[in-house]
């Protein structure tokens, strides 16, 4: 869609180029930014010319994904290396060939749409952002506690979010992945994922609800993988389920138990 709003565009080299004039927006991957009009938008800045590399090896095994990393890169890392939960997450998306080569990591976590797979990526491998702050510092918090609701997040103007670090025991760990939608290639209703920490990392437990609750839902079982039913009695005390045209609450309720049980016997 042409935003029709727009006047000035430029393109970012250097930290201080991301600061914001008024009626600017950063520009990433732009799936989200020119699907609808931006009647506010007088300017873009191009977020993916700072040169940052898509995908980094952290010392421990982690990972550092830019927030400008293509999602199809990411998807293609993970099926390298033999972490499938990459590409499950990728392919979450109803998303085109050509938006998965064009939508970035950073954009899908920002707009932290309920059902944004990278959110429910990040937020099940203990992903971290890092985030630039305007006065030239930076802080980092867990993506589980930046995505506040549905297309909402914590970030404050003029915050750019850098990259999301993913931690070596979270790649190490055994994962499981389940989505649903009421329609073949519909928005997914509910996307439940699981982590099985090795024994030499902690053998903890870790499952996920995202699109079925307006913010992800983290269930943490430090001693490992619960039984069933002490998993459900989790599930149910969850809130946040929510009711819109792709499914009603009790629905997310009722599925999210029952695929959240097959991640649970997938990684028992």
């Amino acid at each position: 869609m042409d935003l029709h709003t727009v006047t000035a565009f430029r393109r970012a080299r250097e930290r201080a180029d991301l600061a914001l004039a008024p009626g600017e927006r950063i520009l990433a991957g732009g799936t989200w930014l020119f699907s609808e009009p931006q009647p506010g938008v007088t300017g873009l800045v191009d977020l993916t010319t700072m040169g940052w590399e898509p995908l980094t090896e952290l010392p421990g095994g982690g990972l550092s994904i830019a927030a400008t990393c293509p999602i199809a890169d990411l998807a293609a890392y993970g099926d390298a290396r033999g972490l499938p939960l990459l590409a499950q997450c990728a392919h979450a998306l109803l998303a085109s060939w050509k938006i998965w080569h064009t939508a970035t990591v950073g954009g899908n976590v920002c707009r932290a749409y309920a059902a944004a797979g990278m959110v429910a990526l990040a937020v099940t491998l203990d992903g971290v952002a890092l985030v630039w702050t305007p006065d030239g510092g930076e802080y980092r918090t867990p993506v589980a506690e930046l995505v506040t609701g549905n297309g909402t997040t914590a970030l404050r103007p003029g915050e750019v979010l850098r990259a999301v670090e993913i931690p070596g025991h979270a790649l190490r760990a055994r994962t499981a992945f389940r989505k649903i939608a009421l329609a073949e290639l519909g928005r997914s209703g509910a996307v439940l994922t699981g982590r099985a920490d090795t024994p030499g990392d902690g053998g903890a437990a870790t499952f996920v609800i995202t699109a079925a609750t307006a913010a992800p839902t983290v269930l943490r079982h430090p001693g490992g993988v619960p039984s069933a039913a002490r998993l459900r009695a989790g599930v149910d005390a969850v809130g946040g389920w929510y009711t819109d045209p792709l499914g009603t609450a009790d629905w997310r309720h009722g599925v999210s138990a029952v695929l959240l049980e097959q991640v649970r016997e997938e990684l028992s």
